[in-house]
């Protein structure tokens, strides 16, 4: 707690209590005990593949999808990480980001960048502070670009995926990657190849992956005297974690030459063999390794490490050395989200832990870079030849039936032919891409790795300069579209040996549909471009992929019945705008999902309970910038029914006959005449409602809805009006209700208050009354002990509550100081805000407004409080304020201790703790 007495000059901090670590030197010596807890975020994509975006997700409700839910659960919160003092007040707000060491996935970060910027920057800004407080290393490191086993992979693909990874992360980070996430940890000596090819300087793996280890000669004497130089096999995971470790390419050399030595004693063979391999190692490649610690990293997953930071910092002092050396590293690595979605609120433990426990106890908590720029590894590692950290046999999780991940009966048959399945696809399309991309592009395989530029930015500025670069000569628009679709079918090549299709039980669940989804788009892409058909003997091959689900059988049928239904053509495209046009009016330009819509021409007219639009329509997607003109007609029969065709655009002439003529017929007012004019004008082919895409879809649903809604509302809200008495009665005498009542109240207000808050947040003028018929309605909800479902209420007084809040402070930090009618009016508003969604049980979360107010806290009100007590002081001729508080202070300006006291007592409302401020201002 931070205390300040008004006689003490140099106790006025203007910084908030636990917000940040003690200051490290940025050249401070990473010695003693060092700690670093590494968090492995990643999401698989989900996206569509053909639609760019993840559509709605029903398992992850109250949230749009599951990035939305976990985003909420873990990452926000570990951006905005709470301390509470013991009251569960705020006492500050820690960035989690700016003390662990953490790998973000690309695909996440892409997620992360488009729907929660706020979180994205936060974690921007995390690496450039941790950068400032450990000379230059950033907590960030890379990861392999869409998480897939490295091992598995061939080595064009090893290259892509790793060289994918490090220019996404220097286009966030603007920096270079020192270090490098691989899926799983998943690890074998070509990987490490490739990762010192690329100029990565160190992974991290788990303790059991690796064989033996050794001294390095001439690194450390006292360990080499003690061990005679000779290896010790630690491939039961014995390995010590707390130090660094270097690998060097290519053990096997080594070892063949340290075989060729002269036969010499046991003890003079093992000084030779160390000698040899020191000058053979001179100026061999190499890679470090960090092992983190295997007991505790699971005990955090799995036990109850995290239910507080003293319980934490117990267990990792456990492992802590006693042998008196320079520095040790106790380092963890766990999935990220265990930190809130898994194991919910723990980001709190990790907050307070960072910034108070580890430094209480003199640990520096530090990163991976900078521990090795301090302490280079003197000890050599070798790794055994192919192994992940989630499986005990090599990588066979991703591979075969090796029983790891199973469980509740089902056999995992699946997971080799599909493995081969799609090896044998990523083989026929190799071919297909050379000889067809070496026709527009000078080096097909160096345009593939540099294309995560344009995925990173596919504006068309961007996407001209890459085709500028890589082009054997000016392409046509046609040829422009053909190299963007091959670059594509490799990216999707790629991303369909995700490594989460194999890492369950059954190839049906979402993640192995999805990765299905990326391989039949990679099939399309290749027909499209070459003609090469290859969907046909890809489904034969999945026909001997068994399925656990009856209803499949093989992959096949998971095939035909979970992607082929979800696959996506322009037409599908044009459709979905046409009947939404039914219903939006949208400018001439709109995007719609991954295309770009520009309207032509357009006409709707009405003619009793039908409705018919008819338009010219140009689609061009932003990813393969393939471009058609359709014409649509899209006809409401009224309620579900819908009769839409699309057909490809001929002439002007054609299309302004075919409008006359369908208008004409709409005047007629017979729904069986305009459906066979449409037949016979675009043929049988024809689309619904149900063929929309789902978001639009759901949408249009509730619209349709909302007359039958509205009817039942009023008929509720009239049962409840004649009721209301009767329900009195029944809770006077303690009887419990009729369900059909209780159900008719419940409905009625819901909407009631639905109505008032709606109509207070348009904020027309009638606020005072709106808020009292809210006020009105918890009362009346509260007597009749109604449970309202009105989550729309519950975000609207959220979002109430930040804007006034940002309104006030803005106010507030403004030339003029808001006079206490002023101050006081505006924060009764936002009391009553709270208030109201309190009475109503809605469980308000205020966890933006309080980030608000508590940045405010210290920037703005502590210096007003400070401000205001000075003054005091030098009335009463006891300057001794610090000249730096001063200038802070005196640049607030003058405020009144009422309006001062208001807006600490504001904190208290927001659960924000302020105590020590008041206690300051109780004697006056």
């Amino acid at each position: 707690m931070v205390s300040i007495s008004k006689t003490e000059s140099d106790l006025f901090p203007v910084s908030a209590p636990g917000v940040t670590a003690p200051s490290q030197s940025s050249t401070a010596s990473a010695t003693g005990v060092c700690v670093t807890v590494h968090g492995h975020f990643y999401q698989p994509p989900r996206e569509n593949p053909y639609l760019d975006a993840i559509e709605r997700q029903a398992s992850a409700e109250p949230f749009h999808d599951w990035n939305e839910r976990i985003d909420r659960e873990c990452y926000r919160p570990n951006a905005f990480a709470r301390i509470l003092n013991e009251r569960g007040e705020v006492a500050g707000i820690v960035n989690n980001y700016e003390y662990m060491s953490f790998n973000i996935g690309p695909t996440l970060m892409s997620w992360l960048e488009r729907y929660d910027p706020e979180v994205y920057q936060r974690i921007l800004e995390a690496d450039r502070k941790s950068c400032q407080r450990l000379s230059g290393h950033g907590n960030a490191i890379a990861q392999v670009y869409n998480h897939i086993i490295m091992p598995l992979a061939n080595e064009r693909d090893k290259y892509t995926q790793i060289r994918w990874g490090i220019a996404d992360f220097r286009s966030r980070f603007d920096r270079e990657p020192e270090g490098m996430w691989l899926a799983e940890t998943a690890v074998d000596y070509a990987t490490l190849e490739v990762l010192v090819a690329e100029g990565i300087r160190f992974i991290v793996l788990a303790p059991s992956q690796a064989e033996r280890c050794r001294p390095l000669i001439g690194q450390n004497e006292a360990a080499e005297a003690e061990t005679d130089g000779e290896w010790h096999e630690v491939g039961g995971g014995q390995i010590d974690p707390t130090r660094p470790y270097r690998c060097y390419l290519k053990p096997e050399m080594r070892l063949m030459a340290d075989l060729q030595l002269s036969p010499l004693s046991s003890h003079s063979l093992g000084r030779r063999q160390s000698q040899h391999s020191a000058a053979t190692t001179a100026n061999t490649p190499y890679i470090d390794i960090f092992f983190y610690d295997g007991p505790i990293s699971r005990d955090m997953g799995f036990n109850d490490v995290l239910s507080s930071s003293h319980h934490l910092a117990g267990r990792l002092g456990q492992a802590v050395r006693g042998d008196h050396r320079r520095a040790q590293l106790i380092s963890v690595a766990t999935d990220g989200e265990t930190f809130g979605h898994h194991k919910h609120s723990t980001e709190k433990c990790l907050a307070y832990a960072f910034t108070e426990e580890f430094p209480q106890r003199g640990w520096t908590v530090t990163n991976f870079a900078d521990y090795l720029s301090q302490n280079p590894s003197s000890w050599e590692v070798e790794l055994k030849p192919v192994t992940a950290w989630s499986c005990s046999h090599g990588v066979d999780r991703w591979q075969d039936d090796c029983g790891c991940g199973g469980g509740g009966g089902w056999h995992l048959l699946w997971r080799k032919p599909l493995r081969d399945t799609l090896n044998w696809l990523r083989d026929r399309l190799i071919p297909i891409y050379e000889q067809a991309a070496r026709q527009l592009l000078r080096d097909p395989w160096k345009a593939r790795d540099e294309y995560i530029d344009v995925i990173r930015d596919r504006s068309p500025a961007n996407v001209e300069s890459f085709l500028e670069r890589h082009q054997v000569r000016p392409l046509n628009a046609a040829e422009q579209v053909d190299a963007l679709r091959l670059l594509e079918m490799q990216r999707h090549a790629l991303l369909m040996f995700t490594s989460c299709g194999w890492f369950f039980e059954e190839l049906s669940r979402p993640e192995g549909v999805q990765i299905l989804r990326y391989a039949a788009r990679a099939l399309e892409l290749a027909g499209e471009v070459t003609g090469v058909q290859l969907e046909q003997d890809f489904i034969d091959r999945l026909a001997l992929v068994p399925s656990n689900v009856d209803c499949f059988k093989t992959g096949a049928e998971v095939y035909r019945q979970l992607v082929v239904t979800a696959q996506i053509n322009l037409r599908q495209v044009a459709a979905h705008y046409a009947i939404s046009s039914l219903f939006a009016k949208y400018p001439r330009q709109q995007r719609v999902y991954c295309y770009q819509a520009l309207q032509q021409d357009f006409q709707i007219q009405r003619m009793g309970s039908m409705t018919l639009a008819v338009g010219q329509l140009q689609l061009t997607s932003e990813i393969t910038r393939e471009t058609e003109v359709f014409v649509f007609a899209a006809l409401h029969l009224g309620g579900w029914d819908f009769h839409c065709c699309i057909q490809p655009f001929g002439s002007r002439r054609s299309y302004t006959m075919l409008k006359e003529r369908l208008f004409g017929v709409l005047q007629e007012a017979s729904a069986a005449h305009a459906i066979l004019e449409m037949v016979r004008l675009f043929g049988d082919q024809s689309f619904s409602l149900r063929d929309l895409f789902a978001e639009e879809r759901h949408r249009i649903v509730q619209l349709l809805s909302q007359e039958n809604l509205t009817r039942l509302d009023q008929l509720y809200t009239q049962v409840y009006r004649e009721n209301y008495g009767v329900m009195m009665a029944f809770h006077r005498d303690e009887l419990p209700v009729p369900v059909e009542l209780q159900v008719a109240a419940e409905v009625a207000l819901g909407h009631r208050c639905l109505t008032a808050a709606k109509a207070l947040e348009l904020e027309t003028g009638e606020g005072e009354s709106r808020m009292a018929e809210i006020e009105a309605i918890a009362t009346e909800a509260g007597h009749l002990r109604c449970q309202l479902k009105v989550p729309e209420v519950k975000e609207i007084l959220e979002n109430m509550v930040w804007r006034s809040l940002d309104a006030l402070l803005q106010a507030a930090a403004g030339d003029r100081e808001r006079s206490p009618v002023e101050l006081e009016s505006d924060i009764a508003t936002i009391e009553r805000l709270i208030a109201a969604g309190d009475r109503l049980s809605l469980g308000l979360c205020l966890d933006k407004s309080q980030e608000l107010y508590f940045n405010s806290l210290y920037s703005q009100i502590v210096p007003l409080c400070l401000g205001w007590l000075q003054r005091r002081a030098e009335a009463a001729g006891e300057n001794k304020v610090d000249p730096v508080a001063l200038d802070v202070v005196r640049s607030e300006g003058d405020w009144e201790l009422s309006s001062i006291r208001q807006l600490l007592e504001l904190g208290q409302t927001l659960a924000v703790d302020v105590e020590c401020w008041l206690k300051q201002l109780i004697p006056f």
